[in-house]
């Protein structure tokens, strides 16, 4: 498809899993990303999306130790 890239493609160019990518897909992170056929179609302009610093629900935050 012209204008759109496979998530295999999305992989590599962000150096992240292709896995990681359909659950960026699947979250709604990726702007402009449709479902074309049962496979994720991304804009081949679209950058890879940021972590927003949020923990998921239910983690508790990393406590640290104290070095005696």
């Amino acid at each position: 498809m012209n204008g759109y890239i496979s998530v295999k493609e999305a992989a590599a160019r962000w150096d992240v899993s292709e896995r990681q990518v359909q659950t960026l897909c699947e979250t709604g992170q990726i702007h402009g990303v449709t479902k074309f056929v049962g496979r994720w179609a991304i804009p081949e302009d679209t950058q890879k999306p940021t972590r927003t610093g949020k923990a998921k629900p239910g983690r508790k935050p990393k406590q640290t130790r104290d070095k005696i």
